[in-house]
């Protein structure tokens, strides 16, 4: 009977840590990587209209020296939706930014972040467990805030995306996709 006590108060004790050590955060050279996928936008009209197809592609490196610890992320989005089958409407955003490792293990800043109240974006990122999230926060002329948040978890041989646009706290868009590693 002791025995079976014995091992039960190990077994306690060895499966907390156990899970503690699959939650670990990892470092943002995990996240380095050329990946290319796609996915779909809806917002609150998406029940009566149709979603928006997206397809992705992104990149994540090293900052340019001397910026040590941080990474650049390339991001563009090819978006699909409107127009006619003969010809569809199609529209293609790229952006890139540079973040900086702050003091804080895990976060980063916009390496051309600004104040947000003179009209500048700020910028930054997070590492939580296996997810890398950017965040861009802006302030209109009214005091009113928009945010967008890319969250990118690495998953088997790629990563999920879900961007989420809020502003003043009101969600206006989500985009979910999917994405597989191409290049190093």
């Amino acid at each position: 009977m002791i025995r079976i006590a014995v091992l039960v108060a190990v077994a306690l004790l060895v499966l907390p840590a156990t899970a503690s050590a699959q939650k670990r955060t990892l470092s943002i050279s995990h996240f380095f990587g050329e990946f290319s996928g796609g996915g779909v936008a809806e917002n609150e009209d998406s029940l009566y209209f149709a979603v928006t197809a997206r397809d992705f592609d992104v990149v994540i490196g090293p900052a340019p020296a001397p910026n040590q610890g941080g990474f650049k992320v390339s991001w563009t989005s090819v978006i699909r939706g409107g127009g006619t089958v003969k010809k569809p409407k199609v529209r293609k955003k790229s952006t890139s930014r540079t973040f900086i490792a702050s003091a804080r293990p895990g976060v980063f800043v916009g390496r051309t972040s600004g104040d947000p109240l003179s009209g500048k974006e700020m910028s930054w990122a997070r590492i939580k467990e296996n997810n890398l999230i950017v965040y861009l926060m802006v302030i209109d002329k009214e005091g009113a805030y928009q945010l967008q948040r890319y969250e990118r978890k690495l998953s088997g041989t790629g990563m999920e995306l879900t961007f989420t646009r809020l502003k003043d706290g009101e969600k206006v868009r989500t985009v979910k996709g999917r994405l597989i590693k191409t290049g190093r």
